[in-house]
């Protein structure tokens, strides 16, 4: 086994990850000179959101094919930047353990996965100091007002931390805290990057946030909240493996309240598959990991059907209450197509995306609105 952290490779995966992140910089410099209205700040932060976006994704496919751990150190592959350079290290602890995490495409997706996520911070790197150039600018030359470079800065400490946890998630060998809090680090990076966009989109189109009751703006938050605790207890399902904890619908193990255990079930600091006293983790406890989760999606359900009723008379916000309504739709399709259909990859991978884009869209209405 390597050494959990070795640092031989850093250099070398930090430079693909500016190479790689040459490339939107290049598309972005490319439509700029094609005349491209949009300010270019405002395109390198709406194309890095979407890249981010792309980024959890991945990082949910990594997960479900079993390759979070195709390389077992960190940040490289047993040493090297990348599994090209480890094909023997790989063949060895594939012969060990032939169906362990280790092989070469589970190595490749993990290192894959760490260069894009390299290449996001990159950008978001880049964001960061274009936000305190402009602020500098606007000081120098008194012609204008700058957005205020803060929420760059914190977006930027936030993708340190993400990578963090993406470290720790290697070396812990998917410690479930780790994992779980890696998931939504990632989904609040979302949040922060769609914040960016919206203030740089209200300052440069000047155009005014949409006024709504008080009423409104607490239904808004009490939702916002909600789906927080619901995309934290969902990651706690995937990163426990207990989706097939039930396999039908809406009932489990063909009762409305089967065994369960919630008491090792949500025993937050233990490793995977185990109990804090180094017990396997009964069935019961991986129940009650599931099944709470789909009791608390009954009331997000319902929150997000009414907020998006509530929205649609709303002008100026309608079209992010029929985005609302849609993705409400595929993540209810998804989750039961997850349980009924034993887990396949392609309703795992939208569900969590579903439940990204619902974030991204609450995160887009909360910011583009205000109170009365």
């Amino acid at each position: 086994m390597p050494a959990p952290f070795d640092l031989s490779p850093l250099l070398q995966i930090m430079l693909l990850g500016v190479l790689l992140a040459l490339l939107p910089l290049l598309w972005v410099g490319y439509r700029q000179r094609r005349g491209n209205p949009m300010p270019w700040v405002r395109a390198l932060t709406l194309l890095t959101l979407f890249l981010t976006f792309d980024l959890i994704l991945f990082g949910a496919f990594t997960r479900l094919t079993d390759s979070g751990l195709g390389c077992p150190d960190w940040p490289g592959c047993y040493g090297n930047a990348s599994p090209l350079g480890a094909g023997a290290d790989i063949a060895l602890a594939q012969s060990a353990m032939p169906s362990g995490p280790v092989t070469q495409g589970k190595a490749w997706v993990e290192m894959v996965h760490r260069y894009l996520a390299t290449s996001v911070g990159v950008l978001i790197l880049v964001l960061t100091a274009a936000a305190w150039w402009r602020r500098w600018q606007a000081r120098t030359i008194a012609l204008h007002r700058s957005n205020s470079p803060w929420l760059p800065t914190l977006t930027l400490a936030w993708v340190c931390l993400q990578g963090a946890f993406g470290a720790l998630t290697v070396t812990m060998k998917l410690f479930p805290a780790i994992v779980t809090l890696h998931l939504l680090t990632g989904l609040l990076l979302l949040s922060l990057l769609c914040l960016q966009w919206v203030h740089s989109e209200k300052r440069d189109a000047a155009a005014a946030r949409v006024a709504v009751g008080p009423g409104m703006r607490r239904l808004l938050w009490l939702t916002v909240a909600a789906l927080l605790l619901q995309l934290a207890l969902g990651a706690w399902v995937s990163t426990n493996y207990a989706v097939l904890a039930c396999t039908d619908f809406p009932r489990c193990q063909n009762s409305w309240w089967p065994l369960m255990d919630f008491q090792q079930g949500f025993e937050l600091w233990r490793e995977l598959g185990f109990t804090a006293g180094r017990e396997v983790i009964n069935f019961a406890a991986l129940t009650a990991i599931h099944y709470l989760h789909r009791l608390a999606a009954d009331l997000v359900l319902a929150l997000l059907a009414l907020l998006a009723w509530r929205l649609n008379a709303v002008p100026g916000l309608r079209q992010a209450s029929r985005w609302m309504a849609l993705l409400t739709g595929l993540q209810l399709a998804t989750g039961v197509a997850n349980v009924v259909f034993d887990w396949p990859m392609l309703a795992a991978v939208l569900h969590t995306g579903g439940a990204a884009a619902l974030l991204l869209v609450m995160t887009w209405t909360l910011a583009s609105s205000r109170a009365k």
